[in-house]
């Protein structure tokens, strides 16, 4: 009896490890036969050069090409303005006559100092006269003609450039001061633009200051004109960055024969910056290692997932350039499917997906 509750544990023991030593060579067979079941299906994409276009659009103001604030040399009574705001001029019209007093003074007192010049000038030919004395007359007669050509100059305002006023700051009679008195901080009398061509200032990156050159052209848009393209080019370019911004600044000259634009309104400048060639890759693509910045793709290979690193290059919105040892043009890199991927699993390519020709970066 005894030996029958001894022998009877041993017995249910070694049952117990049998089946347990059974079950696991079963779990391990189905484990292996489950692993080499294993087909991951996945899209691809193979990896050409592709032409990526550089595009930067911008807002912007428009400016007017170009400004004036005409003024007066010197304080005085205004005669008369013949000009109102709006009107249109052309070059070397009289817009403004200040009073004439001192003018006509100079004028008589010139007169005066002429007649004894001649006088002077023919006693010196004649040696009736010392040089001293000669020199003395020229010298103020000299200087009485500078004085009449100056306020003959400054007491007439001609407009410099063909244009519209754009604005009037006072009326005929008043007196001019010479005090700034307009928006701008600047003294004016009226002020005048040219408006059949506009400009516009952009500020761009640093990054971009070796591709941009004069005469590039842009496209303009504005909200009010919508769908409707304006035409312009680059004419200076400024020689400094901007420590604060990281940016230079352009000017872009905007041709407005049919007016249709004016200064001041809001515009977006979209300006081409050429094209290159590169290695692109959807970035959803490129997979990051955990607890590093490593990234890698897969690459179907003869019905296996290979997993390469590569290295970043630049990023064109939802495209990144590829640069790598292990990655060539003609390669067909795993574009769907490629988070459940480990490297040499088989897989079954399911669709082949193609590439875009060219690539449009926007900023």
């Amino acid at each position: 009896m005894n030996k029958m509750k001894i022998i009877y544990p041993v017995l249910l023991g070694t049952l117990c490890l049998f089946s347990f030593s059974c079950g696991s060579k079963k779990d391990e067979e189905a484990q292996t036969q489950a692993k080499v079941s294993i087909v991951e299906k996945v899209n691809v994409m193979k990896l050409e050069k592709q032409t990526v276009a550089h595009t930067i659009e911008y807002p912007s103001t428009l400016a007017a090409f170009e400004e004036n604030y005409l003024t007066s040399a010197s304080p005085g009574r205004i005669e008369k303005i013949f000009v109102e705001i709006g009107s249109r001029v052309t070059k070397g019209q009289l817009l403004v006559q200040m009073d004439r007093t001192q003018y006509y003074q100079a004028e008589v007192q010139l007169q005066n100092l002429a007649t004894d010049f001649q006088r002077m000038d023919t006693l010196n030919k004649v040696g009736s006269i010392s040089k001293q004395v000669y020199d003395q007359t020229k010298t103020q007669y000299d200087i009485a003609k500078s004085n009449v050509d100056y306020l003959a100059e400054n007491t007439k305002l001609l407009a410099p450039f063909s244009g519209v006023i754009s604005g009037k700051y006072f009326e005929n009679g008043e007196m001019y001061s010479g005090s700034p008195n307009t928006a701008a901080g600047k003294a004016a009398i009226v002020s005048l633009v040219q408006i059949d061509n506009l400009k516009s200032f952009v500020s761009i990156p640093e990054s971009y200051f070796p591709l941009v050159k004069i005469g590039m052209p842009v496209e303009l848009t504005c909200d009010i004109y919508s769908g409707q393209l304006f035409k312009g080019n680059i004419f200076r370019i400024h020689p400094t960055i901007d420590a604060g911004s990281r940016t230079f600044q352009v000017e872009v000259k905007v041709p407005n024969g049919k007016e249709l634009l004016r200064p001041g309104m809001f515009c977006r400048v979209t300006l081409e910056l050429g094209e290159e060639q590169a290695l692109m890759a959807p970035a959803y693509a490129v997979l990051k290692l955990q607890g590093s910045n490593d990234r890698y793709v897969f690459v179907a290979e003869n019905g296996k997932a290979k997993r390469v690193n590569v290295t970043l290059g630049k990023r064109f919105d939802d495209q990144i350039e590829i640069m790598a040892n292990g990655v060539k043009e003609g390669d067909k890199i795993v574009v769907s499917g490629q988070s459940r991927l480990v490297d040499g699993v088989d897989i079954d390519v399911v669709e082949e997906v193609k590439a875009a020709k060219v690539i449009t970066m926007k900023e």
